[in-house]
Protein backbone atom coordinates (compact mmCIF):
# COMPACT_ATOMS: atom_id res chain seq x y z
CA UNK A 1 0.00 0.00 0.00
CA UNK A 2 1.35 3.49 -1.30
CA UNK A 3 1.07 6.99 1.19
CA UNK A 4 -0.73 8.21 -2.56
CA UNK A 5 -3.71 5.77 -2.69
CA UNK A 6 -4.02 5.85 1.03
CA UNK A 7 -4.67 9.75 0.48
CA UNK A 8 -6.04 9.31 -3.04
CA UNK A 9 -9.22 7.03 -0.94
CA UNK A 10 -9.17 8.99 1.83
CA UNK A 11 -9.89 12.05 -0.34
CA UNK A 12 -13.17 10.35 -1.46
CA UNK A 13 -14.07 10.21 2.18
CA UNK A 14 -14.20 13.86 3.15
CA UNK A 15 -17.62 15.40 3.94
CA UNK A 16 -17.91 18.14 1.59
CA UNK A 17 -15.58 17.80 -0.83
CA UNK A 18 -16.83 16.34 -4.19
CA UNK A 19 -15.36 15.69 -7.85
CA UNK A 20 -15.53 18.76 -8.46
CA UNK A 21 -13.67 20.13 -5.51
CA UNK A 22 -11.33 17.37 -5.79
CA UNK A 23 -10.73 18.29 -8.87
CA UNK A 24 -9.81 21.77 -8.37
CA UNK A 25 -7.41 20.63 -5.02
CA UNK A 26 -5.71 18.41 -7.25
CA UNK A 27 -4.56 21.16 -9.67
CA UNK A 28 -3.87 23.09 -6.91
CA UNK A 29 -1.44 20.81 -4.75
CA UNK A 30 -0.61 18.06 -7.56
CA UNK A 31 -1.22 15.31 -5.83
CA UNK A 32 -3.69 13.99 -2.40
CA UNK A 33 -1.30 13.55 0.04
CA UNK A 34 -0.38 17.29 -0.68
CA UNK A 35 -3.93 18.43 -0.49
CA UNK A 36 -4.36 16.82 3.46
CA UNK A 37 -0.76 18.25 4.37
CA UNK A 38 -1.45 21.91 3.49
CA UNK A 39 -2.91 23.82 6.23
CA UNK A 40 -6.11 25.03 6.77
CA UNK A 41 -5.26 28.56 5.58
CA UNK A 42 -3.70 27.67 2.10
CA UNK A 43 -6.97 25.38 1.83
CA UNK A 44 -9.52 27.91 2.65
CA UNK A 45 -8.32 30.73 0.35
CA UNK A 46 -8.61 28.50 -2.71
CA UNK A 47 -11.12 29.60 -4.63
CA UNK A 48 -14.34 26.83 -4.47
CA UNK A 49 -12.78 25.96 -1.40
CA UNK A 50 -13.40 27.96 1.28
CA UNK A 51 -13.27 27.61 5.12
CA UNK A 52 -15.60 25.19 5.73
CA UNK A 53 -14.67 22.65 3.26
CA UNK A 54 -11.14 23.29 4.51
CA UNK A 55 -12.22 22.19 7.74
CA UNK A 56 -13.60 19.29 6.76
CA UNK A 57 -10.31 18.12 5.06
CA UNK A 58 -7.91 19.10 8.52
CA UNK A 59 -11.04 16.70 10.31
CA UNK A 60 -10.64 14.19 8.82
CA UNK A 61 -9.49 10.95 10.67
CA UNK A 62 -11.00 7.97 8.49
CA UNK A 63 -8.07 6.45 7.16
CA UNK A 64 -9.21 3.70 8.63
CA UNK A 65 -12.03 2.95 5.95
CA UNK A 66 -9.64 3.93 3.65
CA UNK A 67 -7.22 1.21 4.09
CA UNK A 68 -9.96 -1.30 4.42
CA UNK A 69 -10.77 -0.13 0.64
CA UNK A 70 -7.48 -0.66 -0.45
CA UNK A 71 -7.10 -4.31 1.00
CA UNK A 72 -10.14 -5.48 -0.78
CA UNK A 73 -8.55 -3.36 -3.83
CA UNK A 74 -5.50 -5.53 -3.73
CA UNK A 75 -7.12 -8.75 -2.76
CA UNK A 76 -9.55 -8.04 -6.06
CA UNK A 77 -6.34 -6.94 -8.20
CA UNK A 78 -8.40 -4.03 -8.91
CA UNK A 79 -7.18 -1.44 -10.68
CA UNK A 80 -7.29 2.24 -9.37
CA UNK A 81 -6.83 5.12 -11.31
CA UNK A 82 -6.87 8.85 -9.46
CA UNK A 83 -7.16 11.79 -11.46
CA UNK A 84 -3.47 12.21 -11.92
CA UNK A 85 -2.82 8.37 -12.95
CA UNK A 86 -1.80 7.72 -16.92
CA UNK A 87 -4.27 5.11 -17.30
CA UNK A 88 -6.92 7.66 -16.56
CA UNK A 89 -10.12 8.20 -18.65
CA UNK A 90 -8.80 10.93 -20.79
CA UNK A 91 -11.76 12.01 -21.99
CA UNK A 92 -13.57 11.90 -18.70
CA UNK A 93 -10.58 14.60 -17.58
CA UNK A 94 -12.62 17.20 -19.76
CA UNK A 95 -15.56 17.00 -18.22
CA UNK A 96 -15.59 19.83 -15.03
CA UNK A 97 -16.95 16.71 -12.29
CA UNK A 98 -14.72 14.33 -13.46
CA UNK A 99 -14.82 11.72 -10.85
CA UNK A 100 -11.79 11.91 -8.53
CA UNK A 101 -10.78 8.25 -8.28
CA UNK A 102 -12.50 5.07 -10.44
CA UNK A 103 -11.64 1.84 -10.05
CA UNK A 104 -11.57 -0.43 -12.49
CA UNK A 105 -10.97 -4.29 -13.45
CA UNK A 106 -10.47 -5.38 -16.98
CA UNK A 107 -7.99 -5.46 -19.50
CA UNK A 108 -9.46 -2.92 -22.08
CA UNK A 109 -7.89 0.20 -22.91
CA UNK A 110 -10.41 3.17 -21.91
CA UNK A 111 -7.96 5.41 -23.97
CA UNK A 112 -8.46 4.06 -27.25
CA UNK A 113 -8.92 6.66 -30.21
CA UNK A 114 -12.72 5.23 -30.86
CA UNK A 115 -14.95 4.90 -27.59
CA UNK A 116 -18.53 4.77 -27.92
CA UNK A 117 -21.48 4.86 -25.20
CA UNK A 118 -25.03 2.81 -26.33
CA UNK A 119 -27.69 3.07 -23.88
CA UNK A 120 -31.58 2.99 -24.27
CA UNK A 121 -34.80 1.41 -22.85
CA UNK A 122 -34.42 -1.33 -20.30
CA UNK A 123 -37.67 -2.95 -21.90
CA UNK A 124 -36.57 -2.87 -25.32
CA UNK A 125 -38.62 -3.85 -27.99
CA UNK A 126 -37.22 -6.43 -30.81
CA UNK A 127 -36.50 -3.44 -33.28
CA UNK A 128 -34.00 -2.20 -30.41
CA UNK A 129 -32.58 -5.34 -30.11
CA UNK A 130 -32.11 -5.58 -33.98
CA UNK A 131 -30.69 -1.84 -34.23
CA UNK A 132 -28.00 -2.25 -31.51
CA UNK A 133 -26.77 -6.10 -32.57
CA UNK A 134 -26.64 -4.85 -36.13
CA UNK A 135 -24.93 -1.31 -35.30
CA UNK A 136 -22.20 -3.05 -33.29
CA UNK A 137 -21.92 -6.16 -35.70
CA UNK A 138 -21.22 -3.91 -38.70
CA UNK A 139 -18.36 -1.96 -36.34
CA UNK A 140 -16.43 -4.71 -35.63
CA UNK A 141 -13.49 -4.17 -38.01
CA UNK A 142 -13.02 -0.47 -36.68
CA UNK A 143 -12.18 -2.51 -33.04
CA UNK A 144 -14.14 0.64 -31.26
CA UNK A 145 -14.41 0.32 -27.38
CA UNK A 146 -18.53 0.10 -26.66
CA UNK A 147 -19.25 1.19 -23.24
CA UNK A 148 -22.56 0.84 -21.55
CA UNK A 149 -24.60 0.52 -18.16
CA UNK A 150 -24.91 -3.29 -17.82
CA UNK A 151 -28.67 -2.64 -17.04
CA UNK A 152 -30.82 -4.66 -18.85
CA UNK A 153 -32.21 -4.21 -22.04
CA UNK A 154 -30.20 -2.28 -24.39
CA UNK A 155 -27.43 -1.78 -21.82
CA UNK A 156 -27.05 -5.91 -21.72
CA UNK A 157 -27.60 -6.52 -25.79
CA UNK A 158 -24.52 -4.21 -26.26
CA UNK A 159 -22.11 -5.85 -24.21
CA UNK A 160 -23.50 -9.20 -25.40
CA UNK A 161 -23.19 -8.07 -29.02
CA UNK A 162 -19.82 -6.46 -28.39
CA UNK A 163 -18.71 -9.61 -26.37
CA UNK A 164 -20.02 -11.75 -29.44
CA UNK A 165 -18.04 -9.43 -32.15
CA UNK A 166 -14.53 -9.61 -30.29
CA UNK A 167 -15.18 -6.07 -29.73
CA UNK A 168 -13.73 -4.28 -26.46
CA UNK A 169 -16.81 -3.18 -23.99
CA UNK A 170 -16.83 -2.20 -20.51
CA UNK A 171 -19.65 -1.78 -17.81
CA UNK A 172 -20.04 1.30 -15.68
CA UNK A 173 -21.96 0.26 -12.68
CA UNK A 174 -23.92 2.24 -9.98
CA UNK A 175 -22.07 0.17 -6.96
CA UNK A 176 -18.84 -1.14 -6.05
CA UNK A 177 -17.12 -4.00 -7.28
CA UNK A 178 -18.01 -6.28 -4.49
CA UNK A 179 -21.46 -7.19 -6.37
CA UNK A 180 -22.95 -6.92 -9.99
CA UNK A 181 -26.44 -5.30 -10.37
CA UNK A 182 -28.33 -6.77 -11.68
CA UNK A 183 -27.29 -9.98 -10.68
CA UNK A 184 -28.68 -11.80 -13.51
CA UNK A 185 -25.60 -10.36 -15.75
CA UNK A 186 -23.07 -11.74 -13.46
CA UNK A 187 -22.05 -14.30 -16.30
CA UNK A 188 -21.97 -11.68 -18.93
CA UNK A 189 -19.99 -9.49 -16.59
CA UNK A 190 -17.54 -12.11 -16.14
CA UNK A 191 -17.03 -12.80 -20.34
CA UNK A 192 -16.78 -8.91 -20.63
CA UNK A 193 -13.53 -9.33 -18.03
CA UNK A 194 -11.69 -11.23 -20.78
CA UNK A 195 -12.09 -8.59 -23.23
CA UNK A 196 -13.07 -5.40 -21.96
CA UNK A 197 -13.93 -4.57 -17.99
CA UNK A 198 -16.01 -3.12 -15.32
CA UNK A 199 -15.44 0.39 -13.89
CA UNK A 200 -17.22 2.38 -11.15
CA UNK A 201 -16.25 5.46 -9.22
CA UNK A 202 -17.97 3.69 -5.68
CA UNK A 203 -16.51 1.89 -3.00
CA UNK A 204 -17.19 -1.73 -2.17
CA UNK A 205 -19.94 -2.47 0.17
CA UNK A 206 -21.99 0.74 -2.18
CA UNK A 207 -25.46 0.11 -2.70
CA UNK A 208 -27.26 0.54 -6.28
CA UNK A 209 -29.44 3.34 -4.82
CA UNK A 210 -31.63 5.25 -7.04
CA UNK A 211 -29.09 8.34 -6.73
CA UNK A 212 -26.25 6.55 -8.06
CA UNK A 213 -27.43 6.02 -11.44
CA UNK A 214 -26.81 9.32 -12.32
CA UNK A 215 -23.66 9.67 -11.08
CA UNK A 216 -22.84 6.52 -13.10
CA UNK A 217 -24.72 8.14 -16.10
CA UNK A 218 -22.25 11.06 -15.83
CA UNK A 219 -19.08 8.71 -16.58
CA UNK A 220 -20.79 6.76 -19.57
CA UNK A 221 -21.38 10.50 -21.38
CA UNK A 222 -17.72 11.66 -20.51
CA UNK A 223 -15.33 8.70 -21.55
CA UNK A 224 -16.82 8.35 -25.00
CA UNK A 225 -16.76 10.07 -27.99
CA UNK A 226 -20.64 9.87 -28.86
CA UNK A 227 -23.13 8.93 -27.21
CA UNK A 228 -25.74 6.07 -29.14
CA UNK A 229 -29.33 6.53 -28.09
CA UNK A 230 -31.45 3.17 -29.05
CA UNK A 231 -34.54 2.95 -27.81
CA UNK A 232 -36.02 5.34 -24.86
CA UNK A 233 -38.81 6.82 -23.47
CA UNK A 234 -39.27 10.92 -22.98
CA UNK A 235 -38.37 10.63 -19.04
CA UNK A 236 -35.60 7.93 -18.01
CA UNK A 237 -31.94 7.68 -17.38
CA UNK A 238 -31.13 7.16 -21.51
CA UNK A 239 -32.54 11.13 -21.77
CA UNK A 240 -30.34 12.09 -18.64
CA UNK A 241 -27.28 10.63 -20.10
CA UNK A 242 -28.18 12.21 -23.69
CA UNK A 243 -28.48 15.54 -21.98
CA UNK A 244 -25.12 15.08 -19.65
CA UNK A 245 -23.62 14.02 -23.05
CA UNK A 246 -24.52 17.52 -24.71
CA UNK A 247 -23.82 18.93 -21.89
CA UNK A 248 -19.71 18.20 -22.06
CA UNK A 249 -19.83 18.68 -25.79
CA UNK A 250 -19.83 15.19 -27.12
CA UNK A 251 -21.65 13.90 -30.16
CA UNK A 252 -25.33 12.62 -29.56
CA UNK A 253 -26.87 10.44 -31.99
CA UNK A 254 -30.65 8.18 -31.59
CA UNK A 255 -32.12 5.60 -33.87
CA UNK A 256 -36.09 7.32 -34.76
CA UNK A 257 -38.70 5.26 -34.49
CA UNK A 258 -42.36 5.25 -35.09
CA UNK A 259 -44.40 8.32 -33.48
CA UNK A 260 -46.54 5.92 -32.03
CA UNK A 261 -44.17 3.92 -30.11
CA UNK A 262 -43.79 5.16 -26.54
CA UNK A 263 -40.13 3.70 -26.61
CA UNK A 264 -38.89 5.85 -29.29
CA UNK A 265 -40.83 8.84 -28.08
CA UNK A 266 -37.52 9.71 -26.34
CA UNK A 267 -35.03 9.45 -29.37
CA UNK A 268 -37.68 11.38 -32.05
CA UNK A 269 -38.01 14.21 -28.59
CA UNK A 270 -33.89 14.69 -29.01
CA UNK A 271 -33.58 14.58 -32.99
CA UNK A 272 -36.82 17.28 -33.10
CA UNK A 273 -35.17 19.51 -30.97
CA UNK A 274 -31.82 18.95 -32.35
CA UNK A 275 -29.93 17.29 -29.62
CA UNK A 276 -29.45 14.58 -31.39
CA UNK A 277 -28.33 13.76 -34.74
CA UNK A 278 -30.42 11.07 -36.65
CA UNK A 279 -28.82 8.00 -36.95
CA UNK A 280 -29.30 4.71 -39.15
CA UNK A 281 -26.59 2.78 -39.48
CA UNK A 282 -22.80 2.37 -38.13
CA UNK A 283 -21.64 3.88 -42.06
CA UNK A 284 -23.93 7.09 -41.24
CA UNK A 285 -21.55 7.17 -37.80
CA UNK A 286 -18.38 6.31 -38.94
CA UNK A 287 -18.59 9.26 -41.24
CA UNK A 288 -19.66 11.38 -38.89
CA UNK A 289 -17.35 11.14 -36.62
CA UNK A 290 -14.29 11.08 -39.14
CA UNK A 291 -13.35 7.62 -38.84
CA UNK A 292 -13.48 6.70 -42.34
CA UNK A 293 -9.51 5.50 -43.59
CA UNK A 294 -8.52 7.87 -46.40
CA UNK A 295 -5.21 7.82 -48.06
CA UNK A 296 -2.49 9.66 -46.32
CA UNK A 297 -1.96 13.11 -48.29
CA UNK A 298 1.43 15.41 -47.98
CA UNK A 299 0.87 17.67 -46.01
CA UNK A 300 1.39 21.54 -47.01
CA UNK A 301 3.87 22.84 -44.71
CA UNK A 302 2.06 26.10 -44.03
CA UNK A 303 3.77 26.62 -40.82
CA UNK A 304 6.88 27.16 -42.49
CA UNK A 305 5.98 30.11 -43.59
CA UNK A 306 3.84 31.55 -40.81
CA UNK A 307 4.95 32.78 -37.39
CA UNK A 308 4.04 30.56 -35.17
CA UNK A 309 3.86 30.88 -31.34
CA UNK A 310 5.12 27.64 -28.72
CA UNK A 311 1.69 26.56 -28.21
CA UNK A 312 0.67 26.61 -31.67
CA UNK A 313 3.54 25.03 -33.00
CA UNK A 314 3.15 22.35 -30.09
CA UNK A 315 -0.68 21.53 -31.50
CA UNK A 316 0.65 21.30 -34.98
CA UNK A 317 3.39 19.14 -34.07
CA UNK A 318 0.24 16.96 -31.90
CA UNK A 319 -1.46 17.10 -35.23
CA UNK A 320 1.47 15.75 -37.85
CA UNK A 321 1.06 12.15 -36.37
CA UNK A 322 -1.78 11.40 -38.25
CA UNK A 323 -4.58 12.41 -40.37
CA UNK A 324 -7.21 13.25 -38.05
CA UNK A 325 -6.78 14.08 -34.26
CA UNK A 326 -9.48 14.10 -31.77
CA UNK A 327 -9.46 16.89 -29.53
CA UNK A 328 -9.56 14.90 -26.50
CA UNK A 329 -6.08 13.76 -27.81
CA UNK A 330 -5.36 16.96 -28.68
CA UNK A 331 -5.30 18.20 -25.17
CA UNK A 332 -3.56 15.06 -23.54
CA UNK A 333 -0.60 14.87 -26.14
CA UNK A 334 0.08 19.04 -25.65
CA UNK A 335 -0.24 18.94 -22.23
CA UNK A 336 -1.33 22.50 -22.63
CA UNK A 337 -4.54 23.54 -20.11
CA UNK A 338 -8.11 23.48 -21.90
CA UNK A 339 -8.22 27.52 -22.31
CA UNK A 340 -4.81 27.23 -24.14
CA UNK A 341 -5.86 25.25 -26.47
CA UNK A 342 -8.87 26.83 -27.62
CA UNK A 343 -7.24 29.64 -28.23
CA UNK A 344 -4.64 28.19 -30.28
CA UNK A 345 -6.71 26.06 -32.51
CA UNK A 346 -8.74 29.11 -33.25
CA UNK A 347 -5.71 31.19 -33.88
CA UNK A 348 -4.44 28.20 -36.84
CA UNK A 349 -8.35 27.86 -38.00
CA UNK A 350 -7.81 31.29 -38.91
CA UNK A 351 -4.73 31.21 -40.47
CA UNK A 352 -5.58 28.17 -42.64
CA UNK A 353 -3.26 25.94 -41.05
CA UNK A 354 -5.67 23.54 -39.56
CA UNK A 355 -9.31 22.44 -40.12
CA UNK A 356 -12.18 21.36 -37.19
CA UNK A 357 -14.00 17.82 -38.64
CA UNK A 358 -17.12 16.29 -37.95
CA UNK A 359 -16.85 14.53 -34.29
CA UNK A 360 -14.48 17.13 -32.50
CA UNK A 361 -11.76 15.99 -35.01
CA UNK A 362 -8.79 18.34 -36.12
CA UNK A 363 -6.64 18.00 -38.87
CA UNK A 364 -3.93 20.04 -40.71
CA UNK A 365 -4.49 21.72 -43.75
Amino acid sequence: MTNDLLYQVALTLVPNIGPVQAKILTEQFGNAENIFKASKKELGNIEGIGEVRAKSIKLFDNFLSAEKEIEFVEKHRIQPLFLTNENYPKRLLNCYDSPTLLYYRGNADVNVSKVINIIGTRNNTDYGRQVTEQLINELQNLQVLIVSGLAYGIDAIAHKAAVQNNLPTIGVLAHGLDTIYPSAHATLAKQMLYNGGLLTEFRKETLPDRHNFPRRNRIVAGMADATIVIETAVKGGSMITAELANGYNRDVFAFPGKVTDSKSAGCNHLIKNNKAILLTDATHLVEILGWTTKKSKPKKQKELFISLSNDEQALVDVLKQKEAVHIDEIFLKSGLTSSTVAAAMLNLEFQNVVASLPGKMYKLL
